[in-house]
Formats: C-alpha cells, sequence, structure tokens
C-alpha cells in the first residue's frame, strides 16, 4: 500500500487531521449561476466572481473557495468570516443571521434559509457531480461496512479496474492511501473526493455510510448504483430512541431517489423490513451459520458458507439461484467475514461486472487479495502468544470476532478490551458481557475516553462483564500500556490476546487531543519483555 503524498496535499499531511483532497484542475463555477440555481439571496454584486471549492472549515478552506458559516453548539461560523476572507474565500454561504455578523468582513454574502441543509447540493453542483459520477457502491449496516468496502477495493484492483474507495480507515485512490478523518466524510469533503476520483480517472467507487451521514445530509447528491445493507445490531443509541428508528435512518439508502439497485443480506432480521420497504431490484444474501432467523435466511437468493477457517485466511463458498458456484478465501477469519465477502462481490456484479470475470480473476489470484486494516490483525509472527488487533466497537463485533480466533486458538483466549468516551454510553455492559463470556481471561482497559472520565467508561464495561466472568479472571487495569504487560504475564505459547479497540489507529484521543499511540509496538516490547521472541 502507498502513501499518497503528491504536492497538493504533501503540506496537509503534517497536520494531526488527515487531508481534504480536492480536484488539482477545477473548473471554475460562477457565483451568480450559484446563487440563481439554488435560490440564494445575495448581498453583493457577484458579477465575475468564480469559485473552485467550497467547505465547511477555514482550517481547510484554500484560495478561491466559497466558505460555509453555520450555527454550531458554540458558536456562529459566519463568525469566521474575515478569518476565511484571510485565507481566500471568495464568498460566504451563511443564514440571515450569520448574515449580519459576516457582513463587516467585506466578503461577498449569499444566504440559505439551512446552509447546512443545502451543503450537499451546493457541493455536488461546485465540483460537478450533478452531471457524471464512477460508478457507484454504498454499503451501510451495523457491522461490516469497512471490511466490505476494503474488500469491494481489492476485488476491483484485482480486476483491473480503476477503483477508489472510502471507509473509516482509510481512503483508496487507485491504489494510494490516505487516512479517514469521519466514516463517512462531510458532503463538501466528499463531492470534493469524488470529484478528485474522477480526475484520477477511478471507475468505480466504494462507499462506506454511516447512518449519521445519513440523516445528517452528509451523502446528500449521491446516487448509489448499488446499495448495500450487511445487518443491524445493537448501536447509536445517544443518537436514536430505539432500533426501529436506528433502522429508518437507514431506509433512505433503498429508495429510488438515492439507488438503483441493492444488495440485501437476511442474516438479521432488519433484512426483511430493508427488503420489504425497498423501491428497487433487491438481490438478498444470507450466511446460515450467522443468520439470527434460518427461515428468512433460507429465502435469500444468494447463500454465503464458511468451509474452512483459518487466521486471516477463510475459505468460503458463494451459490446463487442459477447454479453459480464460487470458492475463494477471505483474508480475514470467521463467518461474519464470509458475509462480508459475499456482500463485496454481490455488489461488484450488481454494478455490471461479470460472474464468470470474478471467478476466473479470484482463482487466478487464489482469493481476494486485500489488506483489511485492524480487523484481527495479526501482529506476532515469532513464538509465544499470538496477539491480534481489532477494532471492534459492539456487542456483536466483540462477540463474532471473539469466537472466531477463540476456534482457531489451541490454548487460551484473552480478550483485552476499551470503549469509546464520548459515545453511546448504554451498549457498554453489553459490550463487556461479549469480551467476557467469549474470553478465557478478560481486561477491561482505556481506549480513546475523548471528553469523558476514563474510570467511568471502564466501570461500565466492567459491569456487563463481571455478570458473566471468565474462568481465569477479569482485571480492571489503566493505563493501557500496563493493561497490555499483565496480559502478556498470563497467557502463553498457543494462547491468544484478542484486543479490542486501537485496530488500525495509531493515537489516542483524549480531552480533544489526539495522542500519537503504537499498540503494536507497545505488545511487542511487552511480548519482548516477557522473553519471547
Amino acid at each position: 500500500i502507498r502513501c499518497l503524498c503528491i504536492p497538493a496535499i504533501e503540506g496537509l499531511m503534517k497536520q494531526s487531521a488527515p487531508p481534504v483532497l480536492r480536484p488539482a484542475h477545477p473548473t471554475p463555477r460562477p457565483l451568480s449561476e450559484l446563487a440563481d440555481r439554488f435560490g440564494l439571496e445575495s448581498r453583493a454584486d457577484l458579477a465575475g466572481l468564480e469559485t473552485v471549492g467550497i467547505t465547511l472549515s477555514t482550517l481547510d478552506l484554500r484560495p478561491g473557495e466559497v466558505f460555509v458559516g453555520i450555527h454550531g453548539v458554540r458558536r456562529h461560523g459566519a463568525e469566521l468570516a474575515a478569518e476565511a476572507k484571510a485565507k481566500g474565500a471568495v464568498a460566504i454561504v451563511t443564514d440571515a443571521e450569520g448574515a449580519d455578523i459576516a457582513l463587516p468582513s467585506g466578503l461577498p454574502v449569499l444566504i440559505a434559509d439551512s446552509p447546512r441543509g443545502k451543503l450537499a447540493e451546493l457541493s455536488s453542483w461546485i465540483y460537478g457531480n450533478d452531471e457524471s459520477m464512477p460508478i457507484m457502491l454504498g454499503v451501510t449496516g451495523t457491522n461490516g461496512k469497512t471490511s466490505t468496502v476494503h474488500l469491494q477495493d481489492g476485488i476491483l484492483q484485482q480486476l483491473g479496474i480503476r477503483s477508489g474507495m472510502s471507509s473509516s480507515a482509510h481512503r483508496h485512490i487507485n491504489g494510494d492511501v490516505i487516512t479517514a478523518r469521519l466514516t463517512t466524510p462531510e458532503s463538501s469533503e466528499l463531492h470534493a473526493l469524488i470529484a478528485y476520483m474522477k480526475e484520477q480517472g477511478v471507475e468505480m467507487f466504494a462507499l462506506e455510510v454511516s447512518v449519521q451521514a445519513i440523516v445528517r445530509h452528509r451523502v446528500d447528491g449521491v446516487i448509489y448504483d448499488v446499495s448495500g445493507f450487511t445487518n443491524l445490531q445493537y448501536d447509536h443509541m445517544d443518537d436514536f430512541s430505539d432500533m426501529t428508528e436506528y433502522l429508518e435512518g437507514k431506509l433512505a439508502m433503498f429508495n429510488s431517489s438515492r439507488a438503483r439497485r441493492a444488495v440485501v443480506s437476511l442474516d438479521t432480521t432488519a433484512g426483511r423490513t430493508v427488503l420489504e420497504r425497498a423501491d428497487i431490484p433487491v438481490t438478498t444474501v444470507a450466511t446460515p451459520e450467522i443468520a439470527e432467523d434460518a427461515e428468512l435466511a433460507a429465502s435469500a437468493q444468494w447463500t454465503a458458507r464458511m468451509l474452512r477457517e483459518g487466521i486471516n485466511e477463510t475459505q468460503m463458498e458463494l451459490i446463487g439461484p442459477d447454479g453459480q458456484h464460487l470458492v475463494t478465501t477471505v483474508p480475514a477469519t470467521g463467518p461474519h467475514m464470509v458475509a462480508n465477502a459475499a456482500m463485496a462481490i454481490l455488489m461488484i456484479v450488481e454494478a455490471g461486472v461479470s460472474w464468470d470475470t470474478i471467478v476466473a480473476t479470484l482463482e487466478r489470484d487464489g482469493g481476494i487479495l486485500t489488506q483489511l486494516p485492524g480487523r484481527t490483525e495479526l501482529v506476532t509472527t515469532g513464538r509465544g502468544p499470538k496477539v491480534y488487533l481489532d477494532f471492534g466497537h459492539t456487542p456483536d463485533g466483540f462477540e463474532m470476532t471473539a469466537q472466531a480466533v477463540r476456534r482457531v486458538t489451541p490454548g487460551k483466549l484473552l480478550v483485552l478490551f476499551g470503549a469509546d468516551g464520548s459515545r453511546d454510553t448504554t451498549k457498554r455492559p453489553a459490550m463487556g458481557r461479549a469480551a467476557a463470556r467469549n474470553s478465557d481471561i478478560a481486561i477491561v482497559t482505556d481506549h480513546h475516553p475523548r471528553w469523558e472520565d476514563a474510570q467511568v467508561i471502564r466501570d461500565m464495561l466492567y459491569s456487563g462483564a463481571v455478570e458473566e466472568p471468565p474462568a481465569g479472571g477479569l482485571y480492571n487495569i489503566t493505563p493501557p500500556e500496563d493493561a497490555i504487560v499483565k496480559a502478556v504475564s498470563l497467557v502463553g505459547e498457543g494462547d491468544a490476546i484478542l484486543w479490542f479497540g486501537p485496530g488500525h489507529q495509531d493515537f489516542r484521543e483524549i480531552q480533544g487531543v489526539r495522542t500519537p499511540y503504537n499498540p503494536r509496538e507497545l505488545m511487542l516490547a511487552a511480548l519482548r519483555d516477557a522473553g519471547w521472541e
């Protein structure tokens, strides 16, 4: 994997936040046409003024762009108008209140009733995405989104198709890689990214779509050639009142105003609702080994099964309604990863790639060739216990991954885990129960406390774990450096440590500050200190 280091973003790579990619050669768009097209009131003469981009943030604003000032939690974005002008903004889009604040800056002001709600439409038009886009694959669901889009990107590269991908871990552009910010980019960033991908000749783009991105309009203006639904599990109860409302937020992805076709997994009963509510052609798939409802799974058109499970090499088969049959390998462990691979393959088929071509390519290459960042990532190669890092952050994610690792571990399984702060607090006891129930030893520690008290987070995780404590012991240890040393002291040859939390990340977020943090090096150092090679 190569690191994307082109001149346009090289300087930004040195900042703490990853860069926002823009096209290198954008087509200027007249501001007067922008105002007329979207019914924006203008408080300036726009004659001769043009823009090449748009952003919500002065931190990544470039000369020639429009700055959008919205009312935030603590202040109005229009208060940054003078800073935006100093950085080269050509105009500000804001609401009536923001207009009065921004006028003294001297920037031309365009007024919208809801600038936040219009941001995606404005971005799509400014970057020309309302006229053309790559073939778009959008994946939503609780678990499996990241793995599915990474698998899609890998398959597309094997097929020789110029591909793009955006996940909670990375942005890929035809093999080049940068670190991601949000799971799904802000709409202005997303449309800039799509325009950049078009400039790079990307033919097909796989996008991880969070429910927050759907309900907060970050993916407005995107029409998916194929939408995919992986599953619905307990999560995000900080944003939704119940699971019904949570699912409702995802259903917009399966409406004809947003997508042309869909692939829906019936592994969770929510798949039935998605199927019933979709008004576009839907292909269904199920993995009986992990399905909630056997009868529902049996009704799926396609069936995926795990044939052989190994450490980051699982053999699977995919069987279709018309005799289609594929046996291949997935660079991951467990039947839930088989489900993700089946989703990835079928979405590519529904996007128009020949089934026979996919089968021939995977047979030629001996399986799907890609790297899944932070998904049961094996970080040890020598003697001693095996150590895996995983980005799991839901009860179901803990359960599925721990069970998979336990099946391929001859000795004890120690699960080391934490949870994000300033996120859904209601799932933490269930995460603790899942970790303890599926391990021989469990250790609760810190992860990203963000703005919360780390001890409060640990105590909530521990409260669930203590309900089903593992036979080998349950511990609550901080800081993580001490927890790692303790974990290594409790295992030996043939055992495994599964560390939930860090995954692909190389930082911890504490009180709004991203502190550099290398879990791989910390774990390897602990193993060396304990006498392992």
